[in-house]
């Protein structure tokens, strides 16, 4: 039989200290996604700005 694991964490923090330190840990652990989703945003309106001003 394996046995579950059950987690208990203890936070002494406000709900709203809580949630402000949580968001703070997404943002950084998704800044690479963002910041390449944005370069790749970029290179694709550049090239589309490069290619509407050959055609002119």
């Amino acid at each position: 039989m394996k046995k579950k694991l059950n987690f208990r964490f203890h936070n002494p923090n406000p709900p709203g200290v809580a949630a402000e330190y949580i968001l703070k840990e997404l943002i950084e652990a998704n800044k690479p996604k963002a910041e390449r989703a944005i370069r790749e945003a970029r290179e694709r309106k550049a090239k589309r700005d490069g290619a509407t001003a050959t055609s002119d």
